[in-house]
């Protein structure tokens, strides 16, 4: 099903945002081999469906108590993905050495014309992970479905598509709630088969409707928000893990849209948005990156925060979507980011300045400290002197590997 935007008055996110067309030439560089120590083991079948969204017996923490995972957001092109959006993928997997990787949403943008192209943009930002044996999902941002009608594929189809990877852990999700693959990876203990951590990969959608209630959404957020079943199921998923586990399993969650408490946060304030505001709850909150553009949240407030902070195991909630907002801060206990867009295919800071913000996000776990979450930092193409010059470097479609069509 496509979505279609309303209009709404905060228009310049819309005006940056562009799909690249323009013709160059350039192979998508294809990543060396080399498995990751907490890679899933060869024969894990995508037959599992559980339908709580529990997902266990893909990941476990390294013998030295260690877990990396990193935050690849709004790879968002087409089957000719920009050349450099590979190179960093390949720099960030080969300095940071992780063993597990989401693509956070808006994993390809609406110019697919076929069934085809589709799944070549997809490939083309899972094959830097297949390549080296990571283990990989991704959540889906507004865009994933904006090609639907003139390629026929859906998210549940991506799913499916994605499941022929050998390395990639995505499920069905729950079944009966909202969206299309609300999951909950568990990583497993170093020294026991306890659920050590847990990574939440949710589906925050896609555009709001036109309206509820014969009212339409004019001078509103246009976009999604996670919907009352998807905070149900969290709760219960979590008390779930809790009580196999007599105890909180602290974990991290990942939503392409950002929740209103992102936006609260930066200001110290709900009513107020001034640099005094900011000024305080910098030294408040914790807060560290850069925030170049609005946060652009559903209208409605879908109160996750609050249903995370009663439970109390979730230790962060990190979203992509507003691509030129870096942030990290501490709000009243559950750290609230963004991961960098790190595709050069859409929208960045504009100029000469354009791409200096494409990277990722690192998080460190580590069973051996208390909270098991042991920090998250940034990693920008500029470390890698990856070329940072304005417009697009579309690169071919890379390969598919044996056994996925």
């Amino acid at each position: 099903m496509t979505h279609e935007k309303l209009n709404r008055p905060d228009s310049s996110r819309r005006d940056l945002l562009r799909y690249t067309t323009a013709a160059a030439t350039g192979l998508a560089a294809v990543g060396s081999m080399g498995a990751a120590s907490a890679a899933p083991a060869e024969g894990r079948g995508h037959g599992r469906q559980p339908k709580d969204g529990i997902v266990r017996g893909d990941l476990r923490f390294r013998d030295d108590g260690t877990f990396t995972v990193v935050q690849f957001n709004d790879t968002q092109d087409t089957h000719r993905t920009d050349v450099r959006t590979t190179a960093l993928q390949e720099a960030v997997l080969e300095d940071v050495q992780p063993d597990f990787v989401v693509i956070n949403g808006d994993v390809i943008n609406g110019s697919p014309a076929t069934a085809l192209e589709a799944k070549q943009a997809i490939n083309n930002v899972v094959r830097p992970m297949e390549d080296r044996g990571i283990a990989w999902a991704l959540t889906f941002g507004n865009h994933d479905e904006d090609s639907t009608e003139k390629t026929g594929l859906d998210e549940s189809d991506f799913l499916d598509f994605v499941g022929q990877y050998r390395h990639n852990v995505n499920t069905r999700g729950a079944e009966g709630i909202t969206g299309t693959g609300n999951q909950v990876l568990t990583v497993a203990s170093a020294t026991s088969k306890a659920d050590a951590f847990a990574l939440w990969l949710l589906d925050s959608g896609r555009y709001a409707p036109e309206e509820i209630a014969g009212q339409d959404f004019e001078g509103y957020p246009d976009w999604d928000w996670l919907r009352p079943d998807q905070i149900q199921w969290y709760l219960e998923a979590s008390a779930e893990l809790e009580k196999k586990n007599k105890d909180l399993v602290p974990g991290l969650v990942f939503q392409h849209i950002a929740l209103w408490e992102h936006r609260f946060m930066w200001f110290a304030s709900v009513d107020s948005r001034t640099d005094a505001d900011h000024a305080r709850a910098l030294e408040k909150h914790s807060i560290v990156g850069e925030r170049h553009e609005d946060e652009c949240p559903g209208p409605l407030n879908s109160g996750m925060f609050a249903a995370m902070q009663h439970r109390g195991d979730v230790k962060g909630l990190f979203v992509g979507h507003d691509h030129i907002n870096t942030y990290v801060g501490n709000y009243y206990g559950i750290e609230l980011g963004y991961g960098p867009g790190t595709g050069f295919g859409t929208y960045g800071l504009g100029g000469g300045e354009d791409h200096r913000l494409r990277g990722a996000r690192v998080f460190h776990l580590d069973e051996n400290s208390e909270d098991v979450y042991a920090g998250t930092e940034l990693r920008f193409a500029a470390e890698y002197g990856i070329d940072l010059a304005e417009g697009a470097q579309p690169g071919e479609p890379a390969q598919f590997p044996d056994g996925v069509r």
